[in-house]
């Protein structure tokens, strides 16, 4: 009966990893159509179209997929999704930008609203002055060395490299962003990602339970269909960023 009982929770496992990677394709899918929405629908000439089929990419999200989503916002019954922020504070004081993409503006701002104070935290208050608004390129650290990639940056017009022993991240203007990882692409291939972030100018140091609670904050966030990427200026210890996503 073991042996059952362990198949069952693979199988249960399994289910659950199936139903996040349909609800990833999904908001991959619906950031593309959107993408295409708002400007050409060709990734050479729309740097926002180009960078969504990158991550989308990222995520092995199939090639019909992606065409489908693309082919969706020409479309006449296209949803009309509006792109929304919130902003607000979470467990420990840390600050926190929510992107979302949404055709019922009241439904995810009450949505959202309701989970920031189910987790302690309060929508609301402006942070978005805590966060530089900036085109991220990353690369594995495989593809060159720090110099070699810090070279490659300066030269792409970029204004900040970060190399680790995992990945290069490189930084530059919004608006840049598709000239400079076109550049870098004829160097050292396609980036894993590209795409625009929110950079956190200082870190908010947190522990504890509100360490806990903010984790589970961030995933719920996270998990909601409308939402697209969830953004916090935390700093966190290795033992408890471990302990809390294991």
């Amino acid at each position: 009966m073991a042996g059952h009982s362990q198949f069952k929770n693979i199988m249960f496992r399994k289910g659950a990893q199936d139903a996040k990677r349909s609800k990833l394709f999904s908001k991959l899918g619906r950031e593309i159509t959107v993408a295409a929405k708002s400007g050409l629908p060709d990734p050479e000439h729309n740097a926002k179209l180009r960078a969504a089929i990158i991550a989308a990419r990222k995520e092995s999200m199939p090639r019909d997929s992606i065409e489908r989503a693309i082919k969706k916002a020409q479309g006449a019954d296209a949803a009309n999704y509006e792109e929304v922020r919130y902003e607000g504070r979470g467990p420990g004081g840390v600050a926190l930008i929510v992107e979302a993409l949404t055709d019922n503006r009241n439904r995810t701002a009450s949505d959202v609203r309701s989970l920031f104070s189910k987790y302690s935290g309060q929508m609301g208050e402006t942070v978005a002055y805590m966060f530089d608004r900036l085109g991220q390129i990353q690369y594995p650290a495989a593809t060159a060395s720090a110099d070699q990639m810090l070279d490659a940056a300066i030269e792409a017009g970029a204004d900040d490299c970060q190399s680790t022993d995992q990945t290069h991240d490189l930084f530059c203007a919004p608006d840049d962003l598709a000239e400079v990882a076109r550049a870098l692409e004829k160097r050292f291939g396609p980036p894993a990602s590209a795409k625009f972030v929110w950079r956190p100018q200082t870190g908010v140091p947190v522990e504890g339970d509100a360490a806990e609670t903010l984790v589970t904050l961030i995933e719920a966030l996270d998990d909601h269909d409308d939402v697209q990427t969830v953004y916090a200026n935390f700093e966190m210890s290795d033992a408890t960023m471990a302990k809390l996503t294991a």
